[in-house]
């Protein structure tokens, strides 16, 4: 099953001093494993548009619409048997620790 791999900032990280995984270890560990299909960082929240419609006109304004601390800094598209296997490989990435990672998975329209 394919899963989406929301990884964000957090205003409350981890206080735990143990060292965090580096994120190339992670990176090359579940991609030779199959479980990361692709990965993406995102660029600021200051390169960020929003586009909305409403009432028939395109509303247009720069940055992320809400006004959040949190943001989502990059995704990845994960391969996993099921949602225990996801949480998994999902609690190893760094940013589980100093931030938060959501995971989704990937509607399957075919059916």
């Amino acid at each position: 099953m394919k899963y989406l791999m929301f990884v964000c900032t957090d205003t409350e990280p981890d206080t735990d001093p143990a060292p965090e995984t580096d994120i190339d270890v992670w990176v090359d560990k579940h991609d030779a494993s199959g479980q990361r299909l692709q990965g993406i960082g995102l660029g600021p929240k200051s390169a960020a548009t929003t586009v909305r419609v409403r009432n028939g006109r395109t509303l247009v304004s720069d940055g992320p619409f809400a006004e959040t601390k949190e943001l989502i800094v990059g995704f990845d598209v994960l391969e996993c048997a099921d949602l225990d296997e996801a949480i998994e490989v999902a609690r190893e990435h760094p940013m589980a620790r100093g931030g938060r990672i959501e995971i989704r998975p990937l509607a399957d329209w075919s059916q």
